[in-house]
Formats: structure tokens, sequence, C-alpha cells
């Protein structure tokens, strides 16, 4: 099971923030009760309240910037190719679209739903416990139609215009041959690509329901999405991907320095 950050936070947050509530309210005064010194009592501070009440604050601001404001996220696939890279490292505004409590995910502020074209993360819709992150393409009511490796919506053909070979970067063989397309999805443009040998007749055509969305990688024919697992429900979206703060691959032990600060489009 994957490592829940959020979930550690609260509770680190929760106990520690105990801990400083007995310390202020009853622990530190039954310690001057039982000295004549008061510096003393300060001294005999046990340990565990001492790292409890130094953490808490830090612990607290961390939590509330990761739950309401920004989150963190790591690339881990090449499913976004060509527009984001293993090792690549996100900044995520979680207040895009409404605010949620952590861990149960219960929205407290709402604002305006995400827009096709958007870049968004968001929890598996079959494993939750999993953030994933992909290109929106349908909103709820939308005709999503997908020919010849290419998208039509509601009836309009997306346009699709031939940009360059893809070079694959870091020795990713399954990119070879690659054909990269600036693609304007009815009014948002960006890049994307397909491979001319792979996915053939992988043709479909679906309306997405109420409050769901259709998700899709950029890197079209090495990509897990809503292809292969469904439309993603409105309460499982985490927020928009903004930029990329930093880029370092684990596995390659490389970095590109000239993608940090990069805008997500």
């Amino acid at each position: 099971m994957p490592f829940d950050l959020e979930l550690v936070l609260v509770i680190a947050s929760a106990v520690t923030g105990f801990i400083t509530l007995l310390e202020i309210f009853w622990l530190k005064k039954k310690r001057f009760a039982k000295v004549t010194a008061p510096e003393s009592a300060e001294q005999k501070q046990p340990v565990l309240v001492e790292y409890a009440v130094s953490f808490f604050p830090v612990l607290l601001i961390v939590l509330v910037l990761r739950s309401f404001l920004f989150e963190p996220f790591h690339i881990p696939s090449g499913s976004m190719r060509p527009n984001l890279l293993v090792g690549d490292f996100i900044l995520v505004n979680k207040f895009a679209y409404g605010v949620r409590l952590p861990v149960i995910h219960t929205k407290i502020i709402d604002r305006p739903g995400p827009k096709r074209g958007d870049v968004v993360v968001f929890r598996h819709p079959i494993t939750p416990e999993r953030d994933y992150i992909k290109r929106l393409i349908g909103l709820p009511g939308d005709t999503i139609q997908y020919r010849d490796k290419r998208l039509v919506i509601n009836g309009q053909p997306v346009e699709a215009d031939f940009s360059h070979d893809y070079e694959p970067a870091n020795g990713y063989t399954d990119d070879y041959s690659s054909k990269v397309f600036n693609e304007d999805l009815l009014g948002v443009e960006h890049l994307m690509m397909t491979h001319p040998q792979k996915n053939l007749n992988r043709d479909f055509k679906v309306v997405v329901p109420e409050n769901e969305y259709f998700m899709m990688g950029d890197n079209r024919d090495n990509s897990a999405d809503s292809r292969s697992w469904g439309f993603v429900p409105e309460e499982n979206l985490v927020g928009k991907a903004m930029f990329i703060w930093m880029n370092f691959n684990l596995s390659k032990r490389s970095s590109s320095l000239k993608r940090v600060g990069t805008g997500i489009k």
C-alpha cells in the first residue's frame, strides 16, 4: 500500500498538538507546583513534550499548505511526454478546484470546476490511494470520440498539426518513432504524441457522465488512462498542475536544470 503522507501529517499534527495543549494547560502547571524555583521546572520538561511542542507548529504549517494550497508531485512515468518527463517534480494548485479536508476529502469551499485541457492530478478511480496525472479531455455531458488517433469532441474534430519526430530522452526506447503534434483542444493548445505502429484500431466513442471527467495522457499510445479504467469522479480531483520546480531522475541519476520553472500547459 502506498505511503499516505497526508494521513501521517494529520496524525502527527493531532498528537503533537494534543501534547502541546497538555503542556500549556496542565503539565507545566504540575511541574511548577512541585518545585520552588520556576527555572528548574522549565529544565525538567520531558523530552517527548519538548519535541512535541517544537514540531507542532512546523507540522501544522506543512499540513495546511499541503492540504489546502499547494502540493508537490513527482512524475513517475512517461504517460505525459513530451510535456512532462520522468523525474519532473511539479507543484499542484489544490485551491484551483475547491478546498477539501485532508484524508476524508470533503469539500468545504467550492470553486469553478476544471476546464478542458487542464493538466490534472487526481486520485485513481479504482485505487484512490494512488495519485495520477493526466490531461482533462472530456467534461460532464461531452461526447468523446477517438478515431485514427485523433479526437472528436461533441462532433467537432480536434486539430492536430505535425510538429516533429520525438527524440526519446534518457534512453526510453518505447517512444522511438513517435510523432509529436500541436493539438488545439478546442481552444487549448498543447503538444501530444502518438506512435504510428501502436494501438491501431483502438477507436472508441463515449459520453461523459454527470460529475465525472474523461482523462488521457499526452503520450497517447503509452498511457493508462480513462480508456483503460474509466471516468474520474469529481470528488477524486486533487488539483491543477502549475509548473516544474525540480527535475531529477532517480533511476538514471540525471537532472535537467533547464526544466526548472517551466509552466505546464
